[in-house]
C-alpha cells in the first residue's frame, strides 16, 4: 500500500450547510447476509455534533460505537466497526444512505451484530429516512476541501482524491474484473447531492458471481441468500433478476465508496476516484482523510501570534 505524497492537502473553508438530523424515529428490519439472523434497526434523532452512533440494544448496558475510522476494521466483502463489545458488521449500506441524504447526527439502535442485507442496496434505509423527515440544526457541518492529490495503491487497485474543479463532492468507481468475468466492466461517477444519491445510487445492489456465492455457502455463511437478495452473475448474466441500471455494479461500488468515506467524519470537497478498489482501500483513504481533517481543523483553530 503506497501513498503518492505526504498528507498535507487540505484546507478549511466556510461551511456550505448546517448539520442535519431526522425529525422522528424510523425502522428497518431484515436478515443478515452472513449470519442469516433476523435484525431490527431503529434510527433516532440526535443533537448537533453527536455524529452517527451505533448502539447494540441486545447487549448489556447497550454499548455504543461511533461511526468513524477510529473504530473500523474492513474485510474483503464488508466494512465492520467495533468499540469493545459494541461490534457491527456490514455497515456500509446504512452509512451510504446517511451520507447521501446528508444526515449527520443520529443514534442507530441494532439488536444484532450484522445489519440487514435487505435487497443488497441502500434503498430500504433511504425510504425509512425519508419517511422520518429532516431537521436542519443550528450548527455548521465541517467540510474538508482537498487541495492536493492523494493516492493509495494496493496491487492493481488504487483510489485517489483530487481537488474539486467547482466545489463539488464527486465520487467515481472504475470497475473492470477482466474479459473472463461475467460481471461487465463500466465506470460510474456522481457529483453527490441527496436527490442524485436517491435516484442514481441508492437502488444499486450488491453483486457476486455464482462461483463466489457457492464458495461462501460452502464456507458456512450466506446459506439463505438467493438471487432475490442481491445480484448473482452467471455466464449468461444476472441469474433470476434484471439489472436496475446498465452499470448497476459500478454504481453499487460507488455506493460503498460513499458509505466507507463517510467514516472520515466530515464532508469531502474534492474528486474521489477508485479503480478496482474495495472496502480495504476505502477504509485506508477514509483514515487518511480523517487524519488530514484533524490536522487541518486544528491548524485553523490554533491562536495566531500578534506581531
Amino acid at each position: 500500500m503506497e501513498a503518492s505524497r505526504k498528507l498535507t492537502g487540505g484546507a478549511v473553508h466556510p461551511p456550505t450547510r448546517n448539520q442535519h438530523t431526522i425529525a422522528s424515529p424510523c425502522s428497518v428490519s431484515g436478515r443478515g447476509y452472513w449470519s442469516g439472523n433476523d435484525v431490527h434497526v431503529t434510527i433516532l434523532p440526535a443533537a448537533v455534533n453527536v455524529g452517527v452512533q451505533l448502539v447494540r440494544t441486545d447487549l448489556p448496558d447497550h454499548p455504543v460505537c461511533a461511526a468513524t475510522t477510529d473504530c473500523t476494521g474492513a474485510v474483503s466483502f464488508r466494512t465492520n466497526l467495533a468499540n469493545g463489545p459494541a461490534t457491527f458488521s456490514m455497515v456500509e449500506h446504512l452509512l451510504a444512505a446517511l451520507a447521501g441524504l446528508e444526515i449527520d447526527n443520529c443514534f442507530v439502535e441494532i439488536d444484532a451484530e450484522e445489519l440487514p442485507g435487505l435487497d443488497g442496496s441502500s434503498l430500504a434505509f433511504v425510504d425509512a429516512l425519508q419517511s422520518a423527515g429532516l431537521v436542519i440544526q443550528a450548527a455548521p457541518r465541517s467540510r474538508l476541501v482537498i487541495t492536493e492529490t492523494l493516492r493509495l495503491r494496493h496491487h492493481d487497485a488504487w483510489v485517489e482524491v483530487l481537488p474539486a474543479t467547482a466545489g463539488e463532492s464527486y465520487f467515481e468507481y472504475q470497475l473492470n474484473y477482466g474479459d473472463d468475468s461475467p460481471i461487465p466492466a463500466g465506470d460510474f461517477g456522481i457529483d453527490l447531492t441527496p436527490h442524485r444519491f436517491i435516484h442514481q445510487v441508492a437502488p444499486a445492489r450488491t453483486f457476486v458471481t455464482t462461483e463466489q456465492a457457492a464458495a461462501l455457502q460452502v464456507g458456512g455463511v450466506a446459506a439463505h441468500v438467493t438471487p432475490n437478495d442481491l445480484i448473482v452473475f452467471g455466464d449468461q448474466g444476472p441469474v433470476g433478476t434484471k439489472l436496475r441500471f446498465r452499470d448497476e455494479c459500478s454504481r453499487h461500488k460507488t455506493l460503498d465508496l460513499i458509505g466507507d468515506l463517510s467514516l472520515a467524519g466530515c464532508d469531502i470537497v474534492g474528486r474521489v476516484i477508485s479503480h478496482r478498489g474495495g472496502h480495504v482501500l476505502n477504509g485506508m483513504l477514509a483514515g487518511r482523510l480523517r487524519e488530514l481533517a484533524a490536522e487541518t481543523f486544528a491548524t485553523n483553530e490554533r491562536p495566531r501570534k500578534v506581531a
